[in-house]
């Protein structure tokens, strides 16, 4: 009895690592696909992510404002609602908020919250990117 449960549990592990397998491989055949069929398109996105990763840290603190302009973030650390702050202070109270709030309270302080909109731009450029190749290369994939 004891052996034919164990023997359950081998058979299970075995079917979901080939499961596991035949998916790494088919996911393999489609990048191989979308290289080799798409160069231009694969090309442009990667030129767009790499765009996004040189200008991300130059726009960073506009991003910042805008979300704090609509009080999403809440106040400073003195209470001061971040919404009503204008320019710099509204800029850098931005980016401290979304760093985990100032150095002197614990947080990241502006460098985290730099950190924060740079990856969350170059992730939704990327992500916009792949998906745009992708969905132009499963329209005539057959693997």
């Amino acid at each position: 009895m004891a052996f034919q449960f164990f023997d359950s549990i081998l058979d299970a592990a075995d079917s979901a690592v080939h499961s596991a397998v035949d998916k790494i491989g088919k996911a393999a055949l489609f990048a191989k696909h979308t290289v080799t069929e798409h160069p231009g398109k694969v090309a442009l996105g990667v030129a767009a992510t790499g765009a996004a990763v040189a200008t991300a840290p130059f726009v960073a603190g506009t991003v910042a404002a805008g979300i704090g302009a609509t009080g999403l973030l809440g106040a400073t650390a003195s209470g001061t609602a971040i919404s009503s702050l204008s320019g710099a202070a509204l800029v850098k109270a931005s980016l401290a908020s979304l760093g985990g709030g100032s150095i002197a309270a614990g947080g990241g302080g502006m460098a985290a919250g730099t950190a924060a909109v740079v990856t969350g731009v170059v992730r939704t450029v990327a992500t916009a990117a792949a998906g745009t190749v992708m969905a132009a290369a499963s329209k005539d994939f057959k693997g």
